[in-house]
């Protein structure tokens, strides 16, 4: 079975919501809830990820049409708690899986070991950083437990930058870049070897960081705006942009994010996801693309199902013609080779 290594879930989001003491054993014994869990991913060959905490925000999620309302600032007390019990469950499953099935990796190298012996290699990845503060008085902090990867924005405003919010049909553009606390984050984060995830930033912060950043761009879970006119798709000049600086765009299983009317369609077919690739691969290069589902953050296609799905896609990519040294590429391999080039190790 070909092994993926995912560049983004939200199962911790879906685990802390449970409010139970039981969180961790529901994961490691298998729930069936949601999108994944530990059975279901040593079925569909998911062999690791970048593991997301994120702090959800107290207006929720209010639509007008297919575009939610602009979402408020999360204050950074309820973030820092928010993010602490979501790393607790992290930690927990880490603690608990049998055999040392389950770990939370700090360099390439263990991601490597883990895959070789059958264990599940996790990055702890931050996904909207208000819990860090204005000053980055908690980075260091977060690093020292294991954080190796965030995003400074979600969808929303926060100290640091200007999340891209929800809309469709809309451009990236959608407001103001970095902060200098936002600036200041990226210099630390570089200096500490932490990898930056654009994919919730607006136009400005996105290119704000690439002329700051001197690690290579990455887009956790994102996709192709010339195909789908989600604000949270990449234009082609990001692509390339990305592709230029040795990075990595994952691709984001979220239906909205991949149909050309923004709708949830959940009898989508595997062609159209294979297009986004196909417009990753030629614009970006086949060094640059991965896989970023967004298990348990959104709906994707019923084709897919849930995480023990992967081989349906991975079956998909292979009947397009990709090829074993391709396919190795996009589902493990080049997200490999970005996370080594930016931790260096």
């Amino acid at each position: 079975m070909v092994q993926v290594f995912d560049g983004h879930n939200d199962v911790l989001l879906r685990l802390w919501l449970k409010n139970s003491t039981k969180a961790v054993s529901h994961f490691i014994e298998g729930d069936g809830e949601g999108h994944m869990d530990l059975p279901r991913m040593h079925d569909g060959g998911m062999c690791g990820g970048l593991f997301a905490a994120y702090t959800p925000s107290d207006d929720g999620l209010v639509h007008e049409g297919l575009n939610p309302l602009p979402y408020g600032e999360v204050d950074r007390a309820s973030a820092w708690k928010t993010t602490a019990e979501m790393a607790d469950i992290l930690f927990g499953i880490e603690r608990e899986t049998p055999n040392n099935g389950f770990k939370v990796c700090t360099s390439a190298a263990e991601i490597r070991s883990c895959i070789a012996r059958g264990a599940i290699a996790a990055v702890f990845h931050i996904e909207g950083v208000e819990c860090i503060g204005p000053k980055l008085e908690g980075l260091h902090p977060l690093y020292a437990m294991g954080l190796r990867s965030l995003g400074p924005v979600w969808s929303r405003p926060n100290v640091f930058g200007h999340g891209v919010p929800f809309r469709f049909p809309s451009p990236p553009d959608t407001g103001d870049g970095l902060t200098s606390a936002g600036k200041d984050l990226v210099r630390e984060c570089n200096a500490l070897k932490i990898m930056l995830d654009v994919s919730h930033l607006n136009s400005k912060g996105f290119w704000d960081l690439a002329r700051l950043s001197d690690a290579p761009l990455v887009a956790s879970h994102s996709n192709v705006h010339a195909l789908s006119r989600s604000s949270r798709n990449l234009t082609d000049d990001q692509i390339r942009a990305i592709g230029e600086s040795g990075g990595l765009i994952g691709l984001n299983y979220a239906l909205d994010f991949l149909q050309d009317d923004g709708a949830l369609h959940p009898a989508l077919p595997p062609a159209e996801m294979l297009r986004h690739v196909d417009h990753l691969l030629r614009l970006a290069g086949e060094d640059c693309v991965g896989l970023g589902s967004d298990f348990d953050g959104a709906a994707i296609p019923e084709f897919i199902h849930d995480v023990s799905g992967l081989p349906a896609f991975v079956e998909a990519m292979d009947k397009a013609g990709y090829g074993a040294a391709l396919i190795q590429k996009i589902t493990s391999e080049n997200w490999l080779r970005v996370l080594e080039k930016t931790w260096g190790r």
